[in-house]
């Protein structure tokens, strides 16, 4: 399989890094008329190198200080970092402020191109900003690189540096093939016949031509009409090459330098992120200051809002974001002041979507530094979405795993108290805690409404006070496996609840049934019983009586089971004696006045008792037979 590697130039202005890559590659960088005319380089440039089986594509980036944004935006994504020095002035302001970009960014692997040696005073002197290199790298990287001596007047040095380059290029560790698509965008053109191109490195995942994207923010929806791969038509852009895309369905308005363009569901706006960076100095991140943040190609103003843990001058921040960024944990990050604007420090993203714990009632816990696990850092997204839980999907491009990653991280993580249903993720003490507001409303229902034998599914349901119906069905599933309720249609109970259970029950219902076989076919109305048993609640022992059979509600008014017994068999009797009747007759024959009696027929009828015709009510078996 072929190598792709992106390597990032780094240093001092007029430091001759343009100069150098031309010389390497015969690509002439600077692009812009205004650095032609200034000499400088004010924007990214682009140069394909081969490196002996490995095809790398080099971005030259501003060593002005001036353009610190650009650079940030061109170090992004690299594999390994080219530092240019001039053999003639050795380290200087940005070359130090790039070096500690380059840490903050992550990128541990680089070449020393001691410049300019043409014009150094002698070799003494080249071997001492050597050595003045090589200390810096230790003291800001920790790391030892290759020095190579070039000039690229004479070409001397050119041939040693490009193998230099191609033994650390062929070292660098491949980007995981199998992972979501990703491309921060660092230019924007339209070009006729094309449509709208973007530009950029390609951070994770591939994309193909035909395939749809989406460009963030703005959730802008684009299809691959064509793309290029280091300059060459290709199929397909993969994981650490230079892209270009020719995008079908958007706009040039709708994307620019800092915008990302996905494949797949799950990808968010980010308007607060939790971080841990390493800082300059321990005062340069005070509560409320604004800051730049710099991530991928997107520069975006930011405040402070919460300082958290610190560990090995590793301090963990909550940034609210002026503008939404698109972002995963473990992304690299820079931070520079707002004013003066100079590099306060940097790190990774821990949570990149802090804002979204919503569903959950409680406060949001303080920014943490890393997890020690990739088990601990999943459980810990998941605890702060709340509620609202995590697809998988989500779950992906939040913590920043590829696929295979994430399975094994979710698998330990399940253990650890992630609980699943149907691919959606939410904490353990989320759906405890659901459980227990749903066990509590129970209970409490229960002692509010002793005779009734359960209370309504729905509004138990509605106890859980979550607008998640999958954490509602966990919290559900749990209180029944393990015996806490039960279930009767569409009623919930406390186990071994019984309402006619306690002696003062059955006393009140033997009270309230006296009225009722007392008063016979003419019973009283519900608010009548309770005239006559203050402080009773009438209307729960009347349900209680008619669950059990003992009393039958007829309209609006409960008959003692006898007594509505004995009424149908008058009302039999009568319409046998007589045939279909009007209730006018029927009235005169039973005595009854139309209060009590068209009740009776309706209830008859829908029973089954009677069969109406017109005005007119007879037997239905009568009238069957």
């Amino acid at each position: 399989m072929e190598r792709h590697v992106v390597i990032g130039t780094a240093g001092h202005i007029d430091h001759g890094k343009t100069t150098l890559v031309k010389a390497l590659t015969g690509v002439d960088t600077d692009r812009l008329a205004e650095e032609k005319a200034r000499g400088i380089t004010i924007d990214l440039g682009f140069a394909p190198l081969e490196l002996d089986g490995v095809r790398a594509s080099i971005v030259d980036v501003p060593g002005h200080e001036g353009f610190i944004r650009n650079m940030v935006a061109g170090a992004t994504g690299i594999d390994l970092a080219l530092l240019v020095v001039a053999a003639d002035e050795g380290v200087m302001p940005q070359t130090r402020e790039h070096v500690a970009i380059l840490r903050h960014l992550g990128v541990v692997r680089g070449v020393v191109a001691l410049t300019k040696t043409d014009l150094a005073p002698d070799p003494a002197w080249q071997g001492l900003v050597a050595d003045d290199v090589r200390a810096l790298l230790d003291d800001v990287l920790r790391q030892s690189w290759p020095v190579v001596a070039v000039s690229a007047v004479d070409r001397t040095g050119l041939e040693a540096l490009r193998t230099v380059l191609a033994a650390e290029a062929a070292a660098t560790p491949p980007r995981p093939s199998v992972d979501r698509f990703r491309l921060p965008v660092d230019r924007v053109f339209a070009l006729a016949g094309a449509g709208t191109i973007v530009t950029g490195t390609v951070w994770s995942g591939g994309v193909g031509e035909g395939e749809l994207v989406t460009v963030l923010p703005g959730g802008h929806a684009a299809r691959v009409r064509s793309i290029q791969v280091h300059g060459r038509a290709a199929s397909r852009a993969e994981s650490g090459r230079r892209a270009a895309l020719a995008l079908v369905g958007l706009s040039r308005e709708e994307a620019r330098r800092g915008a990302v363009v996905v494949t797949g569901d799950g990808w968010r706006e980010s308007r607060a992120i939790d971080v841990a960076v390493r800082l300059a100095s321990s005062d340069g991140a005070r509560l409320r200051s604004r800051v730049r943040l710099h991530h991928g190609t997107a520069e975006v103003m930011a405040r402070i809002a919460r300082r958290g843990d610190a560990a090995d001058g590793v301090v963990s921040l909550r940034l609210r974001l002026d503008e939404p960024l698109v972002a995963r944990a473990g992304d690299r990050l820079v931070l520079r002041s707002f004013s003066p604007v100079t590099t306060i420090g940097g790190g990774v993203i821990t949570d990149p979507w802090v804002e979204r714990g919503v569903g959950t009632r409680r406060r949001l816990p303080p920014p943490a530094l890393p997890a020690a696990s990739d088990e601990e850092h999943v459980a810990r997204l998941t605890a702060h979405r709340g509620s609202g839980g995590l697809t998988m999907a989500e779950l992906e491009v939040a913590s920043g795993f590829d696929a295979h990653r994430l399975d094994e991280a979710l698998a330990r993580a399940r253990r650890a108290g992630v609980v699943e249903r149907d691919g959606w993720f939410v904490s353990a003490s989320e759906v405890d805690a659901a459980a227990e507001r749903m066990r509590a409303a129970l209970e409490a229902f229960h002692r509010s409404h002793p005779l009734e034998p359960g209370m309504s599914a729905q509004a138990w349901r509605g106890a859980a006070r979550s607008a998640s119906p999958r954490l509602v069905e966990l919290a559900q599933s749990w209180l029944e496996s393990h015996q806490a309720v039960e279930r009767e249609g569409a009623l919930v109970r406390r186990p071994g609840w019984n309402p006619e259970g306690a002696s003062e029950t059955r006393a009140t219902q033997e009270r309230v049934l006296a009225i009722l076989r007392e008063a016979g076919a003419e019973p009283p109305s519900a608010p009548e019983v309770a005239t006559l048993l203050p402080g009773v609640d009438v209307a729960a022992v009347l349900r209680l009586l008619a669950r059990g059979g003992r009393i039958v509600l007829v309209a609006d008014r409960y008959y003692e089971k006898a007594a509505l017994d004995g009424e149908c068999e008058r009302l039999s009797l009568v319409l046998r004696d007589l045939g279909p009747a009007t209730p006018a007759s029927i009235r005169e024959r039973m005595g009854r006045s139309r209060k009590w009696l068209i009740p009776l027929l309706e209830w008859a009828d829908r029973e089954g008792l009677t069969v109406r015709t017109g005005d007119r009510r007879a037997l239905r078996n009568v009238q069957s037979a």
